[in-house]
């Protein structure tokens, strides 16, 4: 380091032309340390999607392959590139920062291996439910699921997104030690124009003073989506007007849209699918009265950032990790996770929309974090982290990587031939069985 500065190589298993919430965190991370705290790299899985890496940062790219389509658009990078490796080993970095503790972080344990480096490694969502989601036994995905915590403990440092991250980790069998590292918002403070909103609204018909309730993010059972549903049935069963629009897209997008015409709600309810542009989205938030994301499956839940950045309050679960620094009733509405307490939220909503828009008023100056913010208090940590590791007091885990993973990987391997080997009425007894348990693992979180 030099003057205080830093260079730091940033690593995921997710990046653009593929858009999510940890992605757009490393974006954030590199943009922010490159504007005046020191030079950031990332280094990612390859994409045949991807076009030119037009960043203000270096992009470094490693072989992948598709995963799954049950996890559609992600790769898995092959973190045992001698090319790239060596080239990293002389980029003279300082520290390595894994935001995912899949193939990331066993690329950064091989680095390590070179170089030294402290590997601090941010926990940002609760992986294990997309494990057990994409692959077909328990025993398949608990190998995967011991695979990352192994991967996780092995680093200098753990960071999580919030408290409650931090006791999902441990409830996978994690012991370590970890610290609460709070991501920031790339939106700027403030409502987007108000002729565009104007506009947004008439579009969607949303000019005739009803309530519009919004949810932005991927359209997945287990973010809640069903409750929202519910409660708006029973917002229609009085004669209560509405709006409901969904941003996003996702696997369960068919199925959910099923269901809101199952419900007969469809004309109170939008979807606009997935917007990209950032500036854009800032609009569809200022559009919103009150933002919903009863979710239990969240971290953190930096799209209730979003929302307040942009005036917007939040009816959050009590006690979830999103719910985290939010005030019932002054910054956000905090409810049972319950179908019924959530209606009686919306139904006080809608007759109190000035009260709704106070509180969205004091998210904007209360809940709001940038990324400057945020990013700079991960600059102080990286520098303590340096000089514990330099001192002598880390507690990593030294020693072999490559034999680690691809034992793991075969133990893998070999569970799915065993399952495929399996006779047919065994083998779709074994599905049900998993799907059974997945939709009940699903149904507790949006209870």
């Amino acid at each position: 380091m030099l003057d205080d500065k830093i260079n730091v190589c940033l690593m995921n298993d997710s990046f653009p032309p593929l858009i999510d919430g940890v992605a757009n965190a490393v974006i954030n991370y590199a943009n922010v340390i490159s504007n005046g705290l020191g030079a950031a790299t990332v280094v990612t899985p390859s994409n045949p999607d991807a076009e030119e890496d037009n960043y203000p940062f270096p992009v470094v790219r490693y072989k992948s392959m598709p995963i799954t389509e049950k996890l559609c658009g992600y790769r898995a990078g092959y973190p045992f590139s001698s090319s790239k490796l060596d080239m990293l080993g002389h980029a003279g970095f300082d520290v390595i920062h894994s935001h995912c503790p899949f193939a990331s972080t066993v690329m950064a344990r091989v680095l390590r291996e070179k170089t030294g480096l402290p590997i601090i490694l941010t926990y940002h969502t609760k992986f294990d439910i997309d494990i057990r989601r994409a692959l077909p036994t328990k025993l398949i995905s608990d190998t995967a699921i011991k695979l990352v915590v192994g991967n996780i403990s092995a680093c200098d440092e753990v960071w999580t997104v919030s408290k409650g991250a931090g006791e999902n980790l441990r409830s996978l069998g994690y012991e370590g030690d970890y610290i609460v590292m709070e991501n920031g918002v790339d939106f700027p403070c403030g409502r987007a124009d108000k002729e565009y909103v104007e506009e947004l609204r008439a579009q969607y018909g949303f000019d005739d003073g009803a309530p519009v309730f919004l949810f932005v993010g991927r359209l997945l059972w287990y973010k809640g989506i069903r409750l929202i549903l519910d409660a708006l049935k029973m917002l229609s069963e009085k004669g209560i007007k509405y709006h409901m629009l969904f941003v996003g897209d996702g696997l369960d997008r068919e199925e959910i849209e099923a269901y809101v015409d199952e419900l007969n709600i469809r004309d109170s309810v939008v979807f606009a699918g997935a917007v990209y542009d950032r500036e854009d989205l800032r609009v569809f938030y200022t559009a919103g009265d009150l933002f919903l994301f009863p979710s239990l499956y969240d971290t953190n839940g930096i799209v209730v950032r979003e929302a307040a950045a942009c005036g917007v309050g939040s009816l959050l679960i009590e006690g979830s990790c999103a719910a985290e620094g939010i005030t019932h009733g002054r910054t956000g509405i905090l409810t049972q996770d319950n179908s019924e307490a959530i209606a009686a939220e919306l139904e006080f909503a809608a007759a109190h929309l000035d009260e709704i828009h106070d509180i969205g008023q004091h998210a904007m100056d209360e809940v709001y974090i940038s990324w400057e913010t945020s990013v700079k208090r991960a600059f102080e940590r990286y520098m303590v982290v340096i000089d514990d590791v330099k001192s002598g007091n880390s507690h990593r885990k030294e020693g072999f990587i490559a034999e680690d993973f691809f034992l793991m990987m075969s133990g893998m391997t070999n569970a799915v031939q065993k399952f495929r080997s399996l006779p047919s009425n065994i083998k779709k007894t074994g599905k049900r069985f998993g799907q059974k348990l997945m939709r009940k693992h699903d149904d507790s979180e949006s209870k």
